[in-house]
């Protein structure tokens, strides 16, 4: 799956998943996919993915049905350039705060992919109340395919801690300012994205989110709690 087909999934109002393996592991991320993942994370801005691990992992996660998309560690434009020119099938660029950052993210992406740059999905991270405070300007953009709200930057620019205790609620201060961007974005006919537990997932799919970062550890936590309470029995 390619980023148009991600496009065409989210313009028909279809809800995307999106889970992260953690780890750079190709066959973790396929199994993701063959579990039901639409796309797979590929995280290096705090991940240990290398250009050639992109490489490998694009192709075999393209091979069985999903798509990757990959998070820069900036938006410097030779790094944009060389993660697509890599396989990525969509760019997820953090702290974009102003429009001119956005237009130069798509500028890039139509620049390293002349040919088939439609193919790439565009994820514009909304990470600070800045951006939410001006995400009107934001929002203007064309070429932005998902408007993502990131939590955790935001709890912590918001002055909190990225993320609560497992199992715990984010601040509802936070919440609020998720809501409102949330909201913005949905009337202005664009796609809001954001990371979600499955607690928190029916709510804001209500609300209008259809793009849905998800961790693959609270799951695997919940399951390995699951085996060892009947253990313990």
């Amino acid at each position: 799956m390619n980023g148009a087909k991600l496009r065409e999934r989210l313009d028909k109002g279809e809800a995307v998943t999106m889970f992260t393996p953690h780890h750079a592991s190709s066959g973790l991320a396929v199994r993701l996919v063959e579990l039901g993942a639409d796309a797979i994370f590929v995280d290096c801005e705090h991940g240990t993915w290398s250009f050639e691990d992109v490489r490998v992992t694009a192709q075999a996660i393209r091979g069985a049905g999903g798509a990757a998309i990959v998070r820069p560690h900036s938006h410097e434009r030779p790094v944009l350039i060389r993660y697509l020119n890599a396989g990525a099938d969509g760019l997820m660029v953090p702290m974009v705060d102003t429009p001119e950052q956005a237009r130069a993210i798509v500028d890039a992406v139509r620049y390293a992919c002349p040919a088939d740059s439609e193919k790439r999905l565009v994820i514009a991270m909304i990470e600070t109340p800045k951006a939410i405070d001006d995400i009107d300007a934001l929002l203007a953009v064309e070429g932005i395919d998902v408007f993502f709200i990131g939590p955790g930057d935001l709890s912590q620019n918001m002055g909190y801690p990225p993320a609560p205790p497992f199992g715990q609620p984010r601040p509802q201060a936070v919440m609020e300012r998720v809501a409102y961007a949330v909201t913005k974005i949905r009337e202005a006919g664009r796609v809001a994205g954001t990371l979600v537990t499955s607690d928190e997932l029916p709510s804001l799919l209500e609300q209008g989110v259809r793009y849905f970062y998800i961790h693959s550890d609270p799951l695997l936590r919940v399951g390995l709690a699951g085996v060892k309470k009947l253990l313990a029995r």
